[in-house]
């Protein structure tokens, strides 16, 4: 099979991978669950949203601005911050959750003049993030009481498979050089000074504003037993098997929620509101997407042949 026959594959397995898990949680626990949760969202559980989203995206953006500079690129904070809201807003608006940021780091390279640095910039910062993000969630699952510290192997699973991909992508021929210089790169200019405390920035964003949804849901457990279950269904939102941020994310608040001693009902009706508060938080990059010009590709340039030769001339005589 070709390489664009095994893209169509992988594309479509996504969707019906997404829509097998939602098709399962509404058969074992039905449409109310989800139709529970869109009737519990109010004013007060957006505006909290909306603002934890601005703080969550203006750290993003400080974070890709860094690793971007220290690949030998410069970024706008303004720009940054609008990229990065355009960005949120196509993850959740097409199928897949990261074709947004393809799309920004295709754009930014093309602005540098250099697409693949301006992709290698992205996946840095949002590999720097999903890193962080995993030990957030392993802390929150050993320091905070919760039955979901049989989950530890898990994620530890997940995670070393991370690292495995990225290694195995790392020591390919064509890639290990490109690898070994941004990392070194990404080292002398002391990145992690600010995308580390960014990262832990955007993490402690989203973790609340699950929390605010499973509280605007009913979830009856108190904010401590709430903080782990949070953790998981970030990490579940990671994986590239959604369709516009739906799927994973419904079945492991549904099997966390179960595990927590709640009903798996809870965890699709929390994971429904926090789905709903991400995307009302991520309109602005809707407008950034409408006000954002086009880029026009440049006219061809035009081949000038030899001037005509008037009548008369040709021959050096003068017309008469």
């Amino acid at each position: 099979m070709s390489r664009a026959g095994w893209r169509r594959v992988v594309r479509w397995g996504r969707f019906v991978a997404a829509a097998a898990v939602l098709a399962l949680l509404l058969w074992r626990v039905g449409a109310d669950a989800f139709l529970t949760g869109l009737r519990r969202i109010d004013a007060p559980s957006v505006i909290v949203a909306v603002t934890l989203n601005a703080i969550a995206t203006v750290a993003c953006a400080q974070r890709w601005r860094v690793v971007a500079a220290a690949l030998g690129a410069r970024i706008e904070r303004g720009a940054a911050v609008a990229a990065y809201y355009r960005a949120q807003f196509l993850n959740t608006a097409l199928p897949g959750g990261v074709l947004g940021d393809v799309h920004r780091g295709v754009r930014h390279g093309r602005e540098s003049d250099d697409v693949g640095r301006g992709l290698r910039a992205v996946a840095w910062e949002r590999g720097i993030g999903q890193a962080v993000q995993v030990v957030v969630v392993l802390v929150l699952l050993v320091a905070l009481p919760s039955p979901l510290r049989g989950a530890l192997p898990y994620v530890g699973a997940v995670a070393g498979l991370l690292v495995l991909v990225v290694a195995v992508a790392g020591l390919r021929r064509r890639w290990a050089a490109t690898v070994r210089d941004d990392a070194r790169a990404l080292l002398s200019h002391r990145v992690g000074r600010v995308a580390g405390p960014a990262s832990l920035v955007m993490v402690a964003a989203h973790v609340a504003t699950f929390v605010v949804a499973a509280r605007t849901a009913g979830a009856p457990a108190d904010v401590a037993h709430l903080l782990p279950l949070a953790g998981l269904v970030l990490l579940a939102m990671g994986l590239p098997l959604n369709v516009g941020g739906w799927g994973p994310r419904e079945g492991v608040a549904a099997w966390a929620f179960a595990a927590a001693g709640m009903t798996a009902a809870q965890g699709v009706a929390a994971a429904t509101v926090y789905g709903v508060l991400v995307v009302i938080a991520s309109l602005p990059g809707a407008a950034v997407l409408l006000l954002t010009p086009r880029r026009r590709p440049p006219a061809p340039a035009r081949v000038r042949g030899p001037a005509p030769v008037r009548p008369g001339l040709a021959t050096g005589g003068r017309r008469g």
